[in-house]
C-alpha cells in the first residue's frame, strides 16, 4: 500500500526532568500542522533515535511524535549499576508522567496517543490505565505480554528457564549484561524482575508500587491499533492477543504484516528501517 506524502518536520530535542532528578531527552518530530501528538516508547535497550524513520514517516502524515527515551539508554542521565537500580514503578510513576507533560507544553490541546514497541507497547497499556485524562488511541507494534504460555511451542516452553535464569544473573553481576547474553542492553536489575515476572504469571505488576496494572488496564477505553510481523519470534500474534486481552473496554483492532509487505524481514526489529506500511496500518486499521 502506497502513503500520502505531507509536511517534512524537524527534529527538536526537549530536555525533560523527572521528580527524582535524572534527565533525559525526548526526540520531537513536529509536523508544520498537527493534528494530533504521538508520545512513542521504545523496546528493552532500544535508543530513542533508532525510532527517527518511523516518527517522520508519521510527521509527514500529521502526527506529531515525541520519542521517549528509557532511563538507563541513549541520552539518560542515568546508567544501571549496583548502586543504581530500578524498575517498572520509576518508569511510570517517573518518567513518563514527566515526558507526557512536556509533550502537553509543547502541543497543548491536540489529541494526545500512547504507543511503543515491544517493552514499550506493554508499559504503555500499563501507563495508559494508570491515567485519568483522555486518550485519543494507544498504538502497537510487535508487541506482547511476554507470558511464556502465550508463545508457540517448543520455544516458548523454554522461556521460564530465561525468566528465572536472567534475573538471576543481573541480581548477581549488578546489571543485566544484554550485550553479552543477546537480549536487550545494559538494563537495571530491577527492571528485569519485573519483566520476568510478567513472562512467568502473566500478571503486570510493579515491584513496590501498591497500584493494580491490570485493572488500570481492563479500564482503557481508547481504541487500540497493534501490529504484529509474521516472522517475529520474540512478539509473535499469540503474545499481542494475549495482551489484547487486558484491554476488555478498548475497541480493539490487530494487523499482521508480512515480510512481502514491508519490504524488509517481518521480525522484530527490521521493520524499524522500512516502517511506512506499519504506519499506514496504524492510521488506517481498517484496510
Amino acid at each position: 500500500m502506497s502513503l500520502e506524502t505531507g509536511t517534512t518536520s524537524q527534529a527538536s530535542a526537549l530536555r525533560v526532568s523527572s521528580a527524582d532528578g535524572h534527565s533525559f531527552e525526548l526526540l520531537a518530530y513536529l509536523p508544520a500542522k498537527p493534528r494530533a501528538c504521538l508520545l512513542w516508547l521504545p523496546a528493552l535497550g532500544v535508543a530513542a533515535r533508532h525510532y527517527q524513520a518511523f516518527a517522520q514517516a508519521l510527521a509527514e502524515r500529521g502526527i506529531a511524535v515525541f520519542l521517549h527515551e528509557w532511563r538507563g539508554n541513549g541520552s539518560s542521565s542515568l546508567r544501571p549499576d549496583r548502586n543504581h537500580d530500578w524498575g517498572y514503578k520509576e518508569l511510570l510513576q517517573l518518567d513518563l508522567p514527566a515526558a507526557e507533560a512536556a509533550v502537553h507544553n509543547t502541543l497543548p490541546a491536540l489529541p494526545f496517543r500512547l504507543g511503543g514497541h515491544s517493552l514499550g507497547g506493554q508499559l504503555s497499556c500499563c501507563y495508559a490505565g494508570l491515567r485519568d485524562a483522555e486518550l485519543d488511541a494507544l498504538w502497537l507494534v510487535a508487541s506482547g505480554t511476554p507470558w511464556w504460555r502465550s508463545f508457540p511451542p517448543p520455544r516458548g516452553w523454554l522461556l521460564p528457564l530465561a525468566y528465572r535464569f536472567l534475573p538471576w544473573l543481573a541480581q548477581r553481576n549488578g546489571t543485566l549484561p544484554g550485550r553479552r547474553v543477546g537480549f536487550g542492553g545494559t538494563e537495571a536489575r530491577g527492571l528485569i524482575r519485573d519483566w520476568a515476572r510478567v513472562g512467568l504469571s502473566n500478571h503486570y505488576a510493579a515491584h513496590n508500587l501498591p497500584i493494580d496494572l491490570e485493572a488500570g488496564m481492563r479500564r482503557i477505553s481508547a481504541p487500540t491499533r497493534a501490529v504484529v510481523m509474521d516472522r517475529d519470534w520474540l512478539a509473535p500474534v499469540s503474545s499481542m492477543q494475549q495482551l489484547l486481552a487486558k484491554l476488555p473496554a478498548s475497541a480493539r483492532s490487530l494487523k499482521l504484516l508480512s515480510s512481502a509487505e514491508l519490504g524488509v524481514v517481518a521480525d522484530h526489529f527490521h521493520w524499524m528501517k522500512s516502517p511506512q506500511n506499519v504506519v499506514y496500518a496504524l492510521i488506517h486499521p481498517e484496510d
